[in-house]
């Protein structure tokens, strides 16, 4: 059982992230997801996706100010599972709502921008995906941490499509900033103290 004790951060990150899919899943096909099931899906997805994002920015602060060193490899598989639920987030919206109809889509968009916002933010996270392997570390070296540097305008970008898109209660998008304003300030924080000693 010594892998369970090593492996158990995984474990229960993972069951905790796939655990709102299948119950997603589940309940769209047992016509349980209010009256209006495409917007529901489009809201859930976009939530997790948000929060996943969220989450990478959060795990190296965690690390490093509360040494929860056993976070650290959960920060690559937190990127792809936001990458899953903002790509189920996009399929669901240009698929199954708008039935690929990209006519109607581009007539939308002047009417809802909170859609370039969110096109904005899944195009630079597409890259991130791609190289999140061992293998592109090795290729890019030094450009890949500055290409990953793209996480902080996606999560921006990300922001900005949920403030757009919310139509009444901002409580959401505002409690969203704010985790997000201090994550950031962090890491600001750190950069200037780092360009301090280089200096």
């Amino acid at each position: 059982m010594k892998w369970l004790r090593s492996c158990w951060p995984e474990i229960v990150f993972n069951l905790a992230v796939l655990a709102p899919l299948a119950a997603l899943i589940w309940d769209f096909s047992r016509g349980q997801l209010t009256a209006n099931p495409i917007q529901a899906v489009q809201l859930a997805t976009g939530r997790y996706a948000l929060g996943l994002l969220v989450v990478t920015l959060a795990i190296s602060p965690l690390v490093k100010f509360f040494n929860l060193g056993r976070l650290l490899p959960l920060r690559r598989p937190a990127g792809l599972y936001a990458f899953g639920y903002a790509s189920l987030h996009l399929v669901n919206f240009v698929g199954v709502d708008y039935g690929f109809n990209f006519a109607a889509i581009f007539a939308d968009v002047g009417e809802k921008r909170y859609i370039l916002a969110g096109l904005g933010a899944y195009l630079l996270l597409l890259p991130l995906a791609i190289t999140s392997t061992r293998g592109w570390m090795v290729r890019l070296g030094r450009n890949w941490e500055r290409l990953h540097w793209l996480v902080y305008p996606v999560v921006l970008l990300a922001m900005t499509h949920f403030f757009w898109q919310t139509k009444a209660d901002l409580r959401g998008p505002l409690a969203w900033s704010a985790v997000v304003v201090l994550l950031l300030a962090v890491r600001l924080a750190g950069l200037v103290r780092g360009f301090k000693r280089r200096g």
